[in-house]
């Protein structure tokens, strides 16, 4: 099965919807990557697509990326290095634990929404979103069939 049928158009949709709620309450950046597998790390794989997809190139270096390989089981949040300057360890593990409850029951779009919404939440109070805020990157999914 390519990777891109692994959401429904509707759950994808609501994904995108998620993206841009949470880009109204920052000037982050959030997308949203999917591949089928991961050899090795998920947190190396992401950092590579990161960089391919231009997200440490945002004028406040301030772009969330989530990375899920679905037939891995794996997956990864990277933060920029603006970010990294702002918040600790702490920051990355609750979101990353919100989200694994729900992969645990198989909730994956559940998930991703969940680890984005928290983002947008925590995010505003370091880089709250501005009235002339530019949106840097593009808010689709984007998809490696491997």
């Amino acid at each position: 099965m390519s990777v891109k049928h692994f959401f429904s158009e509707k759950e994808q949709n609501e994904l995108l919807q998620a993206i841009q709620d949470a880009e109204l309450n920052t000037s982050g950046e959030v997308r949203v990557h999917l591949e089928n597998s991961c050899r090795g790390s998920s947190v190396e794989r992401a950092k590579v697509l990161f960089h391919q997809l231009k997200m440490d190139q945002t004028a406040q270096r301030n772009g969330v990326l989530f990375y899920l390989a679905v037939n891995s089981r794996k997956f990864a949040i990277i933060g920029d290095e603006g970010i990294h300057k702002m918040v600790g360890d702490d920051f990355w593990n609750e979101i990353r634990n919100a989200m694994l409850e729900q992969f645990h029951n198989n909730q994956f779009k559940e998930g991703l929404v969940k680890g984005i919404e928290l983002t947008g939440e925590k995010l505003r109070k370091f880089f709250p979103y501005q009235t002339d805020d530019v949106n840097e990157l593009p808010d689709d999914i984007s998809f490696t069939e491997n």
